[in-house]
Formats: C-alpha cells, structure tokens, sequence
C-alpha cells in the first residue's frame, strides 16, 4: 500500500510525463508508474558502439520561437535544457527516387516549399498554390492545434477536414509524379491509401514546413529535464512500475496495482497507455462493453523495421536533415504495405546529431515502416529468445536495407563499422505497443470514431493522455497533456491563457 496522491499517471512517455509536468507545476501531488529502466517512451535513447540512437523522436515540430512545443516547454521552464539545433533551411527534407535518379532538395517555410515545387511543375503553379492554401486552411481550423483558447476538440468538423489525404491532393494538383512527391510526408503521419484523413496529412505538412528541429544528441534530453522538473515540484516517476491492474468502486477507480503488488490511490487517474492495454487491464464495470468492444477491435497503425549503422569515422557525411529513398514515385502510397519482392520499395533515414557535430556521421538510423502481421509468427516469443529463424529473417532483411543503401550511395559498405536492426516486435515489447503500433490507433476518415479516445473515460475520475487522443508525435502529444491536464484540473483553457 502506497501513500495517497492527487494523481496517479500510467505510463511514463511522452503523455504521460508532460501531463505529470503541467499538474505538478499546479501544485498537484502525481505519482508516474512506468514499466521500463527508463521513463520516456517514444523520448528513449540507447547507445551502441559509442553512438546514441533514439527510439521514436527523430524530427520535432512545433520548437520554433513561439511555436506550440516552443510554448508549453517555456512554461515549464525546460526549454534551456533542451538542445536542439534546426534542420537545413534550403533543404529541409531530401528525397530521391531510383525510377529516373533524381534527387528532390526540398526546402522550408511556407513560400519556399511552394516556390521549390512551382519551379519544378510550372503548368502547375496556380494549382500549387491553391493547394497550399487548402492545407493551411485545415490546419487553421483546429484551433487547439495552435493552443487558442476555446478550441479544444475537432470532432464536429466534416466534409473535406475528412476526405482521404491523397484525394485532397488530387482535388487540387493534376500531375501524377507532382502528387507523389507532395504525399511525401504521409509516412509522417501513419499514411494509408484512403484511410488518413486530410485534416492530420495537413496538421502534419504544415508543422515541418513551419519549420523542423533535430536534437543535439539523444532525445532522452527531454524525458530526463520532465523527469527532474516533475521531481523539483513534489512529484515521483517510478520505473520497474508497471501497472497490471486498475481497480473499480463502481463507476470510479479506486486503485491501480503494478505487476510486483505494489497498490497506488489517487483522487484522480491517468492513463497514456495504449487504449486497448488499458482497457484490457480496467475492472470491467469501468468501462461499457460498447467502448470496450471498439478499442479492442479498433485497427492499429503500422510499424516498423529499423536499421542502426555505427559508420567508420570520418568516412559518411553528416546530413542535416531527414532523407527519403523512394523505389518510384508512387512508393509513397505504399508506406506500411509489405511486398516481399522487392522490399524495402522506400524508407526514411537520417544521421543522428551531436554535440558540436562536425562534418563527418557517426551513425545512420534507417526507419522501414511495416506491417506486424510480416513477423506474427513469432508473437509468442520475447527478445532475445525468437530463434535462429527469426535472427535469418533480419539478417536478411537488413541485407536488402544495405543493398539499396549502396544503390544510393556507391561505396557506402566500406563506411559501416557495425549494424545492429529491431522489427515490430521489438517496438510491440518495449513500447507496450500493440501490433508494435508507432503512431497507435490507426486515424480513419471512413470511420472518424474508430480510432478517437476521448480525455474523460465514462470513469468518473479517468483520464487518457497520449497519442490516442489527439495527434502523435512531439508536438500533438504535449499538446493533449494540455487538454488532459486541464481536464483533471476542471479548467477549460486554465493553462492555454497561461502559456
């Protein structure tokens, strides 16, 4: 049995530890139970062979000078201790695609990304333009999204808000290839072909065109300037915690209870675990078996296969921006879709940055986004004991990562010192993830509801944070801490005005 406390959150990732850092700076009593080593979820970093490589974070939004994230870490006072440093202006994302060898330096902010592709596609210059006016219309619709005050929510919006993404493309742009290339940015946003609504296709295009940052080494800078400012303001974060059980008294929690028996109460609850965790872990009676059966059954979002290169020194460039390989053009409708011949038809890679970072990598983190159902078979198992034949399937897979890495690059073998690879089961097991979901429930215009959790449960004293809620990533994921937080304190826009 444990003391009693205001708040008790689930899960200390991203969520859960910017909502743990807005209450606490409340004068809130919290309590976070995270399951891992180390607190910080998708903010995780490991090192190996001397070069640091991030679990989820790789790109930021939202940290330019009076930008969303910029805002909230102001206020907590951890902005200093966040080093970042902002990706190429005149080339803030790199695409190249093998089907006629071209390579696509594309730039940011708004009139430049317009002006690049206006260049290119000139027949299309009006089409262009009207275009990016309908993307930041939509994002300008969803007023929390710039943290207004009185905007929270974005459910009562229809018409094109949910088309699918690639048919607002199309509504707007008549060239094939110049479709392709501008659906570049859907692996961003857990892309797929008449599912993604275009509301999060546009939330997303505009954050990194409005400007994009890379940490300045690992991203557990973050997790760890939460984690002290959570512990400077009264506040616990507790790792080896995981929460197995969350206890009813009628409509109300009344308790959580971690796997080694420790008991947590709260006046209020928490959750940033995955919903169907959560909801798997609840005493029935928490939950009605209608919203019970659609989280269970809700589809999730694809996931990944990674590769992690530790290069020679001195030998690889170091690339100040993200980079795309595309087999063809329309490879970019593809993301998440396994085709065994022929795979990976594209991926997304970058060098990891450092502390005074030179002109030479240290590393290469390459991110090939894939269907759990590809390693199923191997479900029952848990890392480090799957087997020869699962060790077969990455050894061969991560071959094919190298063989187009060299298609790109000639040469580029005689760079790597070492290679170290995860696939879906790894993100399924570390990050308590279903399915080894990156970006959670899958967001589906078809069905807007699916895939939406709301902040309050039908549980008097529940609350959800996370990338469930909102929209993920580091900035839509401190962005629901926002609504969470002022959820539990019964203050529409209490923090909002303050920010």
């Amino acid at each position: 049995m444990h003391n009693h406390q205001d708040v008790v959150i689930m899960g200390g990732g991203v969520g859960g530890l910017f909502t743990a850092a807005l209450l606490a700076k409340e004068g809130y009593q919290v309590t976070v139970l995270e399951r891992s080593a180390r607190a910080g979820g998708g903010l995780q970093s490991f090192r190996r062979d001397g070069v640091d490589f991030d679990a989820g974070m790789h790109v930021l939004g939202g940290l330019q000078p009076g930008g969303s994230v910029d805002r909230i870490c102001r206020y907590l006072g951890i902005r200093d201790q966040i080093r970042v440093r902002p990706v190429d202006q005149d080339c803030m994302d790199e695409i190249y695609c093998h089907e006629d060898r071209q390579t696509y330096r594309v730039p940011g902010g708004r009139e430049s990304f317009i002006h690049y592709f206006q260049q290119l596609f000139p027949e299309e210059k009006d089409r262009l333009s009207r275009y990016m006016d309908a993307l930041y219309a939509l994002t300008d619709q969803v007023g929390f999204f710039h943290l207004r005050p009185g905007s929270q929510g974005y459910t009562e919006y229809g018409g094109e808000f949910y088309e699918p993404s690639e048919q607002l493309i199309a509504r707007h742009v008549q060239d094939p290839k110049l479709r392709d290339l501008l659906g570049y940015m859907s692996s961003l946003c857990g892309g797929a072909v008449g599912h993604t609504p275009a509301y999060i296709f546009a939330l997303i295009n505009c954050l990194y065109i409005n400007g994009h940052y890379r940490f300045e080494g690992p991203a557990s800078q973050m997790a760890d300037a939460l984690v002290q400012f959570i512990e400077q303001h009264g506040g616990r974060v507790l790792t080896h915690a995981e929460v197995v059980r969350i206890e009813a008294d009628g409509k109300s929690v009344a308790s959580v209870v971690t796997a080694d028996g420790r008991t947590f109460h709260a006046d209020h609850y928490i959750s940033s675990l995955h919903p169907q965790v959560m909801v798997n872990i609840a005493d029935p009676e928490l939950f009605t078996r209608a919203f019970r059966a659609r989280v269970e059954t809700a589809p999730n979002n694809y996931s990944a296969y990674c590769v992690y290169i530790v290069l020679k020194s001195g030998t690889f460039p170091y690339i100040n921006h993200p980079c795309y390989y595309l087999d063809s053009y329309d490879s970019v409708w593809q993301y998440g879709q396994y085709v065994e011949e022929g795979w990976p038809q594209s991926f997304a890679y970058l060098t990891p940055c450092v502390r005074n970072q030179g002109e030479y990598a240290h590393g290469m983190q390459v991110i090939q986004f894939m269907p759990y159902a590809v390693c199923e078979r191997w479900k029952d198992t848990v890392t480090g004991h799957r087997g020869a034949d699962y060790q077969a399937w990455k050894q061969q897979h991560t071959e094919r990562v190298l063989q187009k890495l060299e298609r790109r690059y000639p040469g580029f073998r005689s760079c790597v010192a070492q290679v170290y690879d995860s696939s879906p089961l790894t993100i399924r097991d570390y990050g308590n993830e279903p399915g080894g979901s990156l970006y959670g429930l899958l967001k589906d215009c078809e069905n807007p509801y699916s895939g939406y959790v709301p902040v309050r449960t039908k549980a008097d004293n529940l609350y959800v944070t996370g990338q469930n809620v909102y929209l993920h990533g580091c900035c839509g994921v401190p962005l629901t801490a926002v609504m969470t937080a002022e959820a539990v304190m019964g203050e529409t826009d209490a923090i909002v005005r303050r920010l």
